[in-house]
């Protein structure tokens, strides 16, 4: 059931489902939107009460002034708030890529989340990955025509990856380019050595290959996992391997 929340007179649009506790929120990565997490979205309804965003400038939701992930964090909890998702409880963050670094922006305000998922998280630390979001924001900024994101996005499939792989290319392709190289520069700013050891509660770290060093060194308290077979796009590709991990994650932690 589509709603829309407001900040600041701007709509966010989200889907909730659902009824339990702990309630769910999960945030897209960088310019997809919400239906990202449909796999998840079904799946976990049928025991919690669930819900996903389209962050500022994605989807259905209205553009916004800033898009760095702070503020995208108080997109989350607009929704959070609007959905109710915070009456029984703290709820529990879902992110990926980008939206990870958002969930981790979101776990790092007091009291505000349970515990978090990051599944496949963008570059938090400085290093390779960092570095290249740095060295190719004007990239993004200058790509009229969508290609050369086009062609970016086309290397985080896996081989054998096959769901929704053209539709999400195009997708990507045909986010507003504005939007596209702001919320590329806030994967470059995200400044995961101030953040990270803010992050309260527990955390769930799935990544489809090795993940970026010293990430999980920074957080207290961590859980790591890692999907077989699969790329970037965790949620739609394998569900079936990321869904148990995250059962088990809030079984564990409530």
């Amino acid at each position: 059931m589509i709603r829309y929340a407001s900040l600041d007179g701007r709509r966010l649009a989200y889907d909730v489902a659902g009824a339990g506790d702990p309630p769910i929120v999960f945030v897209h990565g960088w310019s997809c939107e919400r239906s990202h997490f449909e796999p998840q979205l079904r799946h976990f309804a049928a025991r919690y009460k669930v819900a996903a965003l389209d962050l500022r400038g994605h989807g259905q939701s209205d553009p916004g002034p800033a898009y760095g992930t702070e503020a995208f964090a108080d997109d989350v909890l607009a929704v959070i708030a609007d959905a109710g998702l915070d009456r029984s409880d703290r709820p529990v963050v879902v992110g990926h890529s980008l939206g990870a670094l958002v969930a981790l922006t979101v776990a790092a305000r007091p009291d505000a989340v349970r515990a978090t998922v990051l599944v496949d998280p963008a570059p938090a630390l400085p290093g390779r990955g960092k570095s290249f979001f740095a060295r190719s924001t004007e990239a993004v900024a200058s790509d009229e025509d969508g290609s050369w994101r086009a062609a970016f996005v086309e290397r985080l499939f896996g081989p054998h990856d096959t769901v929704r792989r053209a539709e999400t290319i195009a997708a990507v392709a045909a986010t507003p380019r504005a939007v596209s190289a702001a919320t590329w520069q806030a994967i470059a700013d995200f400044d995961g050595a101030a953040v990270l050891p803010r992050v309260s509660g527990p955390v769930l770290l799935v990544t489809a290959g090795p993940p970026e060093a010293g990430v999980a060194e920074q957080l207290a308290d961590v859980t790591v996992g890692r999907t077989v077979g699969a790329g970037h796009f965790l949620p739609l590709e394998v569900p079936d391997q990321l869904n148990p991990m995250i059962e088990r994650f809030l079984r564990i932690t409530r």
